[in-house]
Parts: structure tokens; sequence; C-alpha cells
């Protein structure tokens, strides 16, 4: 009896590290995949966003336009490499619901050509994952302009 009452202080004692080591991996995990999103993005990998972004995403532009993934990823085709738009994450900080939900924020800077000259916008983003089918997805993301 003596036995079984030290493996279960020892099993409740190491609880608390395991499911901080699995948070760990998992916050790790996300903002992994908000960097591979913004380098997708960038080189117009409509293969690796289709495996970043949910079928059921929902984007909301910074101008307050609703977006689908098939419409994304449309525009993300019609682009050329060489329009300069390009998006850099500057910070990301991921919050765990539970274990298998993370709302990722942040701030992104996106540069590209406008009426011929360069333009540098910032923006702070929210972006909801899950824990799906064996990977993370993002199911909702919100940008909004960070003005001067």
């Amino acid at each position: 009896m003596k036995a079984l009452g030290c493996c279960a202080l020892v099993f409740l004692l190491a609880a608390p590290a395991w499911s901080q080591e699995k948070a760990d991996s998992a916050q790790s995990k996300v903002v992994a995949l908000e960097k591979a999103w913004n380098q997708a993005y960038k080189s117009r990998d409509r293969k690796a966003l289709s495996e970043i972004l949910d079928p059921s995403i929902i984007l909301v532009n910074d101008d307050g336009s609703l977006q689908s993934r098939s419409v994304f990823l449309a525009g993300v085709a019609a682009a050329s490499p060489s329009d300069g738009q390009q998006s850099e994450p500057e910070s990301i900080i991921v919050r765990m619901v539970g274990d298998d939900a993370a709302v990722a924020t942040g701030v992104f800077r996106r540069m590209g050509i406008e009426n011929g000259k360069l333009s540098v916008k910032r923006n702070r983003f929210v972006d909801t994952w899950v824990y799906r089918n064996g990977s993370w997805v993002c199911i909702a993301a919100v940008a909004t302009p960070i003005l001067k």
C-alpha cells in the first residue's frame, strides 16, 4: 500500500512538468507554423499554405473584408513573386487554450509596392489554431493596422 502511495505521489508531482513540456512543445510548433506561413506567402507556395490553413478558415483582412481559404490562395496564385509583397513577423506570442487550441498574437510588417513606391505597414494579428488529425491548423486569422 505504501508503494502504491509513493507511485501516486510521483505521478502527481510529474504530471505538471509533463503538461508544461507538452504546452511548450505545442507553443513552439505554432510559432514555427506562423513563420512558415509568412515564408510560404513570400514564396507563393500554395501547397504549404493549404497545409497550414484549415479548409474552413475565415481570414479578416486589415480593411475589414473577409476571405475564405480558396479566395486567399487564388490571390496568392495571381500575384507574382516580383511584385515585392513580403510579410515578416516582428513578434509572436502563443497562449494555449487546453491541449488542442492555441491563440497566436503578434505584429508583422508588410512591405510592397503601392503606386510605384515602397510601402511598409505594420499589423497586429490574432490567429486561432487547433490541433486536428495529428497537426496544427489555423482556423481564424485577423489583422489590424497599427496606425502611426
